[in-house]
């Protein structure tokens, strides 16, 4: 199974961590913005990350690949069969994938990816007024609804904190620090997610090439 993409991606960093969580061996193919591999123009007909290819089946979108690495090796399961569990787990991946890092993306690609790796000044004003006036509510609708256990979806990880917790290494990558004070719950827990060996590495290589494209 062949992954294109780049880990600095939150879609890409969340379908690591599901298929490690799943002991399912991926070989990622890194590629860049803008990057030509005609593999991943095959893969991902609009050049959006991550591409996946598994011995010919070509697919696109992190939430797709997900649910077919599920189909695929059910155990353990990640999206949960009761209709409930499914339904709440199904909601966060979509919050993820769109309210938080439409927020979260505004700040990750006007501070980080226009400057370091586009060569030009991204849109700052448009970065503070996502982290001024976005995020506060997403944080604090997260505070919400994180309870005292370990996971969003009953007491078992699923892809629901997979997607919900990757964001969050942009977020610091981008310099924002989410204030324990205000909302413990969503640190205690984003903490617990990403400490996770599925995320670990993926973590421990985004800082490595941050600090040298510095």
């Amino acid at each position: 199974m062949l992954l294109y993409g780049s880990t600095m991606s939150p879609f890409v960093r969340k379908v690591v961590a599901f298929a490690a969580e799943k002991d399912i061996a991926l070989e990622l193919k890194r590629i860049g913005l803008n990057d030509p591999d005609p593999g991943f123009a095959a893969a991902s007909p609009f050049r959006k990350m991550p591409a996946f290819d598994d011995d010919g089946f070509l697919l696109a979108d992190s939430s797709a690949i997900c649910h077919y690495l599920e189909a695929k090796h059910p155990d353990p399961a990640l999206i949960p069969a009761e209709a409930q569990a499914r339904g709440r787990t199904i909601w966060y991946d979509e919050f993820a994938d769109t309210i938080l890092f439409t927020c979260v993306g505004a700040m990750y690609f006007n501070r980080v990816v226009a400057p370091r790796f586009l060569g030009r000044e991204g849109d700052l004003i448009a970065a503070d007024k996502a982290e001024r006036e976005t995020l506060p509510h997403i944080l604090d609708y997260l505070e919400g609804v994180i309870f005292d256990g370990e996971f969003l979806v009953g007491d078992a990880l699923t892809l629901a904190d997979l997607a919900v917790a990757s964001p969050f290494v942009n977020l610091r990558h981008c310099g924002v620090t989410i204030e324990a004070a205000h909302y413990p719950r969503v640190v205690r827990y984003t903490s617990n997610i990403l400490a996770r060996p599925s995320f670990a590495k993926s973590i421990e290589r985004e800082d490595a090439f941050l600090a040298r494209t510095a």
